[in-house]
């Protein structure tokens, strides 16, 4: 497996926003695909399918795109590279309780979506160790040169970090009767990006006629904790689409009317790439 990410560059970066798709990779190569016990459809469930088309529009709005290949069941790009699984690794020591750890869901993942293992057995630890310095390394670079970057240019850097939800993901965070959020904003409660620019991330895809609620119950992981420094003028976002809205998750195949789902979400990315130096300071 060769594929780690690719970065999508406008002819001309005209804004300060940066894209990233760190979980919509499907690059699984034949000795992973042996390696599981999981059928090649299974080892999909966890994949947020679909989400680097939703916003490969990006490049042509001035913002660079970057796109995971590694496929999230291989290798998790939101995680801390020391967030070993000791019951997947063999040898990885056991560190205090870590819930992510804990529900198989580690840099080197235990489970896919529904609790399903992924392996019969343990991995060498450094079958896990070659992973992170081959994968998790190399793709962590490249974002934090993209936003360096940005940064130097503009004064600032806002990433936008997309992921997708399973539309069930929200069942037990709805009041009776409260209408179900489509789009979920993680900014760690503040943390991460300036009420500002959530706010503005959050009216763009509230005039596209979503629903939109914030941290509950995606607040960010490991990238909007790394990444996000609003004081420096560093601001991420995590955001999370039902997958509902544009998938059949039991087939993992886009819905007839993908395309309009798709125009709808560029004309987010259009809204959010707009007068690049002011989001902050609105």
């Amino acid at each position: 497996m060769s594929e780690v990410f690719r970065i999508l560059h406008p002819q001309r970066q005209t804004s300060a926003v940066v894209f990233a798709s760190p979980h919509s990779g499907r690059a699984y190569s034949p000795a992973f695909l042996q390696q599981t016990v999981l059928s090649a459809a299974m080892i999909r469930s966890s994949e947020d399918a679909f989400v680097d088309q939703l916003f490969a529009d990006a490049p042509r709005f001035g913002a660079p795109l970057i796109l995971a290949d590694v496929p999230r069941a291989f290798l998790d790009l939101n995680r801390a590279p020391d967030e070993l699984d000791p019951a997947v690794i063999a040898g990885a020591a056991r560190g205090g309780h870590n819930p992510r750890i804990a529900s198989g869901l580690g840099v080197i993942p235990r489970v896919v979506a529904g609790g399903r293992p992924i392996y019969h057995g343990k991995l060498t630890l450094t079958e896990a160790e070659d992973r992170i310095r081959d994968y998790w390394h190399p793709y962590h670079r490249a974002l934090r040169q993209v936003i360096d970057d940005t940064h130097a240019r503009f004064g600032e850097a806002v990433l936008i970090d997309c992921h997708s939800m399973p539309h069930e993901a929200i069942d037990g965070h709805c009041r009776p009767g409260q209408p179900r959020p489509e789009v979920v904003l993680g900014d760690r409660f503040g943390a991460s990006a300036d009420r500002a620019v959530t706010e503005r991330v959050e009216a763009a895809f509230a005039s596209a006629g979503l629903r939109v609620a914030r941290n509950t119950p995606f607040a960010g992981a490991f990238i909007t904790q790394s990444y996000g420094r609003p004081s420096a003028r560093r601001h991420v976002i995590q955001v999370e689409i039902d997958r509902s809205l544009y998938m059949d998750e039991a087939t993992i195949t886009p819905r007839p009317d993908f395309e309009d789902f798709r125009a709808l979400i560029t004309g987010v990315v259009a809204e959010l790439t707009r007068e690049p130096q002011q989001m902050a300071a609105e």
